[in-house]
């Protein structure tokens, strides 16, 4: 039968690399994004975590390789970003997944060191790591830069806002970059993911996540870490050529319920 569509949904041989690689989202990511044929360069502070999840993705068959890196060092940036693109020969999708939660009420005595360390780490390493990858992007045939903020880039809570302030700032990085991006092809997204089954999650009680996903989640019910990559791959493909400056909630439905 001959072939009706003509844009392309495989990732297959395209080189990706994913900060925060070695648990929960990251490492959802990393794994699917190598099942489906990817090379996944992985990187991540926690370096034995980190190997574990490249040793896990060589041992069904696929590729990748780990980087250790603190996306708050920008010369460690540049040097890791110009490390893969030597061993991989290029670069094609760029995801800015590492990530912390901090909370502090703004009178608090810890606020400024929050504050600092949140947007270090959740906004301003994103732009660091953008620019570092930028020369190999422009080389791709279908580059991709996929951001994963949070439902807090669209919302608010008490006591979050060095958080909240930070992933507003990756949505409006997000969109103003696929603005000054768009002419060269590169498509620029954002992921906001809701209430999801992570490191971070795990210190709520299992019955308060129940009470939670009944009140607020239209699904009832927190979100796996599989449930995010999967909506990342979809923004990765190069049939998602005329899709960018999108913030795609990944949430169950929770910032759309009223009631």
């Amino acid at each position: 039968m001959e072939k009706l569509s003509q844009l392309s949904r495989s990732i297959e041989g395209k080189v990706v690399l994913i900060t925060g690689a070695a648990s929960g989202m990251g490492r959802a990511t990393a794994r699917l994004f190598a099942e489906q044929g990817a090379s996944v360069a992985a990187t991540d502070l926690n370096q034995a975590r980190l190997e574990a999840t490249v040793a896990e993705i060589k041992a069904a068959g696929a590729e990748a390789r780990a980087w250790t890196l603190d996306v708050t060092d920008k010369a460690a940036i540049q040097r890791t970003v110009d490390a893969i693109t030597e061993h991989y020969g290029g670069l094609d999708i760029l995801i800015n997944n590492a990530g912390i939660s901090l909370h502090a009420p703004i009178d608090s005595d810890e606020y400024e060191d929050k504050w600092l360390h949140s947007l270090n780490v959740l906004l301003t390493a994103h732009t660091q790591l953008i620019r570092a990858a930028l020369p190999a992007l422009r080389k791709s045939d279908s580059a991709r830069i996929i951001n994963i903020a949070s439902t807090e880039g669209l919302g608010a809570t008490p006591g979050n806002s060095p958080y909240t302030a930070s992933k507003h700032g990756v949505v409006g990085l997000t969109r103003s970059l696929a603005v000054e991006l768009g002419k060269e092809g590169i498509t620029v997204n954002c992921i906001c993911p809701g209430p999801i089954l992570t490191a971070m999650t795990d210190s709520i009680p299992e019955e308060d996540r129940a009470i939670y996903s009944r009140r607020r989640i239209a699904l009832r019910r927190y979100g796996d870490p599989e449930e995010v990559a999967h909506a990342t791959l979809s923004l990765a493909l190069p049939a998602s050529s005329f899709i960018t400056g999108v913030a795609l909630p990944v949430d169950g439905g929770l910032t759309i319920r009223r009631g």
